[in-house]
């Protein structure tokens, strides 16, 4: 599922992510060690042609990590803990994107260096969910969406 998919399925979460990963520039994708250890690297996430996208170094442990297993999680950035920031959560897995879809994003870091020097993924959506919190209120709010379930809203004292 795209980028584009999730926006047609549950906008209650592309609309306030897609405002998330354009305000930070910055996200954090936790990949799979070889191990099977979790791995976290910040990337910079850019939305073009219907499609999240990222790039990497080609030489960096990331790119071998999504290479031997392409299952990966991308975590909004957050600048405060208490900054009432909403955050999106999006699992799903890193496909290499084709030159179309490369070339697509005009404002990726990418676009100056060799194919063979920067990988750029798209993230195929299996699952996706954004967080918000009422301090004032004590409640935090869960909109959580799979292709099985569809679109739940939980919601949870807090703290």
């Amino acid at each position: 599922m795209t980028w584009r998919d999730l926006e047609r399925a549950a906008p209650e979460i592309a609309e306030p992510g897609k405002t998330r990963l354009q305000k930070t520039r910055v996200a954090l994708l936790a990949t799979l060690r070889r191990d099977g250890s979790p791995r976290i690297s910040p990337v910079e996430p850019y939305l073009a042609e219907g499609h999240l996208l990222f790039g990497a170094m080609a030489w960096t442990l990331k790119v071998r990590d999504l290479e031997r297993d392409a299952r990966c999680t991308l975590h909004s950035a957050i600048t405060g803990p208490n900054e009432r920031e909403g955050e999106l959560k999006l699992y799903g897995r890193a496909i290499e994107a084709d030159d179309e879809v490369r070339a697509a994003c005009g404002d990726g870091w990418w676009t100056e260096a060799s194919r063979e020097s920067a990988r750029v993924f798209w993230l195929s959506i299996e699952e996706a969910a954004f967080v918000t919190w009422d301090y004032a209120g004590g409640e935090m709010t869960l909109r959580r969406w799979t292709p099985r379930i569809g679109l739940r809203t939980t919601r949870r004292s807090y703290p």
